[in-house]
């Protein structure tokens, strides 16, 4: 059994991850699942750290997308952390940040979904939201994950990051080969340079509704490394 804190990607909450949820009590580990203010990176890696916090053991932290910075940020010289699941995820060392690691390769065909506006927030169009992010999610899931999505400040994913606790801790990587947001080579790239144990999923953006049990099986294996 371990205790397991759930990290969303930009845009989302912690209901991304309620496909996987199950899978993971059913492996019996326990859950939480963070909701990100979306407001500052820095802002976004405390809130991880209060949700770890509110666990008396060790934690496995797993990320989607954008949440991989910030739970390679949350689990810095953190005792409490003892092992990283990315999915489809950024993992950026220090002084990287989104586009930065965007820019080692080739634009991925959804990134005209995403819109960011003068007043310094972003949100993904709704109606490129399943091509781009879910495509093989089911047509009214990905309506209804559309709908739910919120704002996030652009400079969450200006920031540079600071050093990556993925340096120090057991890591796997599931990479989404079917992704249309980050580019799958990037995500390659970014699990070999971690050293993380890597599996490739048939699978778009997301791949928490699309391939739940494989998801959960990714952090199973992890949350064992880290004992």
């Amino acid at each position: 059994m371990a205790e397991i804190v759930l990290v969303h990607g930009a845009w989302s909450d912690g209901s991304a991850w309620l496909e996987v949820i199950p899978a993971l009590h059913r492996q019996g580990h326990r859950v939480r699942a963070a909701h990100l203010p979306m407001t500052s990176l820095a802002d976004d890696i405390a809130e991880v750290r209060r949700e770890a916090a509110a666990f008396d053991g060790p934690v496995v932290l797993a990320g989607h997308s954008y949440g991989g910075a910030v739970i390679s940020g949350a689990a810095k010289d953190n005792p409490q952390v003892n092992a990283l699941a990315y999915f489809a995820a950024y993992v950026p060392d220090e002084g990287e940040n989104v586009p930065s690691l965007n820019g080692k390769f080739p634009d991925s065909p959804g990134n005209d979904a995403m819109v960011f506006t003068e007043d310094g927030w972003s949100s993904p169009d709704p109606d490129r939201f399943h091509y781009a992010f879910a495509a093989d999610v089911a047509p009214e899931r990905a309506t209804a994950l559309a709908a739910v999505q919120r704002r996030a400040r652009a400079e969450c994913f200006a920031v540079p990051a600071g050093p990556g606790a993925w340096h120090d801790l057991p890591t796997a990587y599931a990479v989404s080969t079917e992704d249309r947001i980050l580019n799958p080579d990037l995500q390659r790239w970014l699990a070999e340079r971690a050293g993380s144990d890597c599996v490739e999923l048939a699978a778009s953006h997301y791949s928490l509704w699309s391939q739940p049990d494989a998801v959960a099986t990714v952090i199973d294996k992890v949350a064992a490394r880290g004992k």
